[in-house]
């Protein structure tokens, strides 16, 4: 499976943040599209149809090199984001909040 670093994901790539509601209110990276991996079955719909590459992000990189690894093995091309959000945010890529105040990584 192919894995790559937050810094090495392309501008404008379909990136998808596999962590729970308050992990994604807490800081997320502003494109990423919202698809929990504990309801990932029930959500499959919600995923792009064309053979774009789906970048899959969590927190550190565990929940979503599994999600990555599902996905690749059910005809999607999935590439997981080593170190999530926790480099992402190490690495001063931009991050927003869904609460009060200043987004952070949980």
């Amino acid at each position: 499976m192919e894995t790559v670093t937050p810094n090495e994901v392309p501008e404008g790539a379909h990136l998808i943040d596999v962590r729970e509601q308050n992990e994604w209110d807490a800081g997320h990276a502003p494109t990423a599209q919202h698809l929990p991996a504990s309801s990932l079955l029930e959500n499959l719909d919600q995923l792009p149809e064309d053979d774009e590459a789906l970048y899959i992000v969590c927190r550190s990189g565990g929940r979503s090199f599994q999600v990555a690894q599902w996905l690749n093995g059910n005809g999607f091309e999935a590439i997981n984001v080593a170190g999530g959000m926790d480099i992402w945010f190490e690495s001063g890529l931009p991050i927003d909040s869904d609460g009060e105040g200043e987004a952070y990584i949980l």
